[in-house]
Parts: C-alpha cells; structure tokens; sequence
C-alpha cells in the first residue's frame, strides 16, 4: 500500500504580474477596474504576484487595502516580488508569500546564459503538434518547445509555449509563448481574434489587438518592453 500524501510538481500557470509604481486607493481601484473590463474571462480569480521593484522610493503603500482593492475585482494575490527593505515587515503582515529579487553579478549570468544554450540544445524537444480545435476551458502547453496548431482556439481557450507559437487558423482565445522567460519567441496566427496574447510575460489585451491586425493574419514578437503586431511575411 502507497503511504505517500502527496506529490510536489511543476506546471505552467498563467501568473498576472502587478507592478506597482505608486499606489492611492481610489485612483489605483478605478484604473483596475477599467483593465479588467477589458477582459473580465481572463481576470476572473487570476493568480496575481505584486513586484515592487518599480515602486517609487518614498512610497509606503497600504498594503491590506491594496489586496483587498485586488480581491474586490475577483483577482487573487499569491505573493510580493522584489521588496525593498523598509517595506519588509509591512509586507509579512500580509501573509503571503516574499519572492526574492534575483541579483546577480555580471559573470554570474554570463555563467547562466551559456548553461542555458547547452541545455537548451540537449533538451530541445520537437515541435508539438495539434490537429483538433483547442476548445473553451482547454489548456495546450508545448514544454521545451514550439507549439503547432493546426485548428481553431477557441475563446476562453489557452495555449502556451515555451517556444514559439504557430496557430494555422483563428486565434480566439489565449496565447502565450516563451512562458519560461524567452524574448525571442513569437506568435503567429492566421486569424488575430485573440482575449490575450503574451510573449516572456508581456502581453497585450483584445482591446489594443483590435486597434492592430484584427481578424488578419499577425505576427508578434516583443520589441523592448513592448508587443508588436505586424503582418506575416
């Protein structure tokens, strides 16, 4: 008989990351209010990490009214990232949980960099492939890897990779690539319908796509902090 309780494993979970530059109770609920109506599917009980490593040096946010602010529009916070020092004790009242800033010196990442590449050429894994629609509450991630669609995703639907993307049809739901952090990967669909995409964390909403290639074949890739759309080539 397993005595065993239970098992510790990794997975890809999509993480709202909030970055805070300033905080004042009214104008942050109504600036939060406006972005998630923007998308209220994708938002509805999203997992939030709150950096503070933009946050203005003088600020000392509340931060129990900030969660409850969070809370309010159904968004559940799991942690703080990159507290500075004077706001340390503030935060642990909270409860949760303090993600370290990383510092590293510059050999340290060179270091890492290089690790990366060979790893990377070790474990690269092929492209996964997928031939039937991707439906609402469905999740796809291509680990180690590029992601191929060959049918629809539909809204409310998720696919993700650690590579590039490549949707052959209409992209409805969510895409998001290079979820482990790769600036280089990119998106490209048939078919820019999308709720959210997102490259190493930055994304756009359906709101701004629309004012780009809508209902047109695309190409994302990130550019500095910022998605870019263009036509395919």
């Amino acid at each position: 008989m397993n005595d065993v309780s239970f098992q510790l494993k990794g997975s890809a979970v999509s993480i709202v990351v909030l970055e805070l530059y300033q905080f004042e109770a009214a104008t942050f609920a109504q600036q939060l209010r406006d972005k998630v109506l923007q998308a209220p599917q994708f938002f509805q009980q999203s997992p939030v990490v709150i950096s503070l490593d933009r946050l203005s040096d003088h600020a000392t946010p509340d931060f129990c009214n900030l969660l409850n602010i969070c809370r309010e529009f159904n968004l559940q916070p799991l942690a703080f990232r990159s507290v500075p020092e004077h706001l340390a004790a503030q935060v642990q009242t909270t409860g949760l949980a303090v993600i370290p800033a990383t510092q590293r010196s510059d050999s340290e990442l060179g270091r890492e960099v290089v690790k990366t590449v060979v790893e990377e050429k070790l474990v690269r894994r092929p492209s996964k492939v997928i031939s039937r629609p991707v439906r609402s509450g469905q999740q796809v991630y291509a680990e180690g890897a590029d992601l191929v669609v060959l049918a629809p995703v539909s809204e409310g639907a998720e696919v993700l990779a650690d590579g590039d993307i490549h949707i052959y049809s209409t992209l409805r739901g969510r895409a998001l690539a290079g979820v482990q952090g790769d600036i280089k990967a990119n998106i490209f669909c048939q078919n820019l319908s999308a709720e959210l995409v997102a490259i190493a964390g930055n994304f756009i909403l359906s709101d701004a796509l629309q004012k780009e290639r809508w209902q047109q074949s695309a190409h994302i890739r990130l550019v500095g902090d910022s998605l870019h759309v263009s036509a395919l080539s």
